[in-house]
């Protein structure tokens, strides 16, 4: 069996940390949106107002992620894989900068909100771009029976990049006073971002195009019309399949890592410094996690490993919710063992860019995930947030119910053979 060579390693170390930054710069907004709200909006504005209009600027990065993603998909099928991938973390990183130079709404008024959700958007549109593209890249760069291995490094890569932006927003928070906060201190964590994000463009020029891509430029068998086109023509099935699996892997992902931290404060009224540090011993648990996956999707096989970690995934999500309100004083042990299960999600991109030839593979991709991730993704916390009055357990019972869409998935690509190996 083939080995990882060293170039492989070279390749991978540098697409996860490239994918750190930058979903750091996506996500670190809003671990400041409450300073963001005061300085950007009217002072005589409602608090509740500011906060609303600051999270909607958030969101608006989540609903630029599907065209950024197929715009540069698009042209990543045509041109190159290795192009649209330095593009998108320079289209990251430039506004991330922006965002920590840019005056706020004492200085320019009415500008300073509008140029904030401009920036926001190029953020949406880089990311959109970024994740399906950097699972394409290292996927074509790696031996097929390393694909699974590669996808989970780059993933953890990915969620990496959130513990990054907890842990530098927890410093900052203790390093200057709340005056300082306001002053100055909120700007550094978006100028180290861009700062980094334009040292890992720098380093993605070590990085070569895919071999996969060379070959199909070699042959002239690059898509002869619009991919999307194609994708959607001739490989619906994949892309369902490939929705299905986001769907999944979005509410892994909000529901345990990013609303979980509030979720316990206000069910179980545990101390938010209790919370946060518990999260972030669950997101480094899911790090691990997505490369213990991805190795074991390589060795069993995609359909396999997917069965078997969704349904660990909706077991733990279970114990984690129902022994909160009985021992709280587990919730690091609980909490970690669900990060580490959330890692299941490092399966999906490995048997999703597999589910799409070669010439059409990064825009099926990046319009099947990206889509899908918009809406699944906006509307779990919505969801989660309408039933909890109803059911407690809610957080709980949705991601059992993913898992149970995911065990299904698993046995379809078990049975059929898709997403293994070719």
């Amino acid at each position: 069996m083939s080995t990882l060579s060293r170039n492989d390693y070279r390749t991978l170390v540098l697409s996860a940390l490239g994918g750190a930054l930058e979903f750091y710069d996506f996500i670190i907004f809003v671990f400041f949106a409450v300073v963001i709200a005061k300085l950007f909006f009217p002072v005589d504005m409602p608090d509740w107002l500011r906060q609303l209009q600051t999270f909607g600027i958030f969101a608006a990065g989540y609903l630029a992620r599907p065209l950024g993603g197929i715009v540069m998909a698009h042209f990543g099928d045509l041109a190159g894989r290795k192009r649209m991938f330095m593009l998108s973390i320079l289209l990251m990183s430039l506004p991330t900068l922006a965002i920590g130079l840019l005056p706020t709404y004492a200085a320019i008024g009415i500008w300073a909100p509008l140029l904030l959700l401009l920036l926001r958007i190029m953020q949406g549109a880089a990311i959109g771009g970024e994740v399906p593209g950097a699972w394409v890249f290292v996927t074509e760069h790696v031996h097929a029976r390393h694909a699974g291995v590669a996808c989970g490094v780059l993933t953890a890569g990915l969620t990496g990049g959130i513990l990054l932006g907890s842990l530098v927003a927890t410093a900052i928070h203790q390093v200057y006073t709340p005056e300082e906060l306001i002053n100055r201190g909120w700007r550094v964590p978006f100028i180290l971002g861009g700062l980094f994000g334009l040292l890992s463009v720098w380093l993605r020029q070590w990085l070569h195009e895919t071999p996969v891509f060379r070959e199909m430029q070699a042959r002239q068998m690059l898509a002869r019309e619009m991919p999307l086109k194609t994708v959607i023509r001739a490989h619906r099935a994949s892309v369902i399949l490939t929705m299905a699996m986001t769907w999944l892997l979005s509410a892994a992902i909000v529901v345990m890592i990013l609303m979980t931290p509030v979720l316990v404060q206000k069910l179980y009224s545990i101390p938010a410094t209790v919370a946060l540090r518990a999260n972030s011993i669950a997101t480094l648990c899911l790090s691990a996690g997505c490369i213990v996956f991805g190795a074991l999707a390589d060795r069993f096989g995609a359909g396999r490993v997917l069965m078997a970690g969704s349904a660990m995934l909706g077991f733990t999500a279970m114990l984690f919710y129902s022994r909160m309100a009985t021992a709280p004083q587990y919730i690091n042990e609980l909490y970690a063992l669900c990060g580490f299960f959330v890692g299941v999600i490092a399966v999906v991109p490995s048997a999703a860019v597999r589910s799409f030839p070669p010439a059409v593979r990064f825009s099926g991709l990046s319009f099947s995930y990206n889509v899908a991730y918009a809406v699944f993704g906006g509307l779990t916390p919505v969801l989660v947030s309408m039933l909890l009055p109803f059911d407690p357990l809610a957080p709980a019972h949705y991601v059992l119910l993913l898992s149970g869409v995911g065990v299904l998935i698993g046995l379809y690509l078990w049975r059929t053979g898709k997403g293994c190996y070719d």
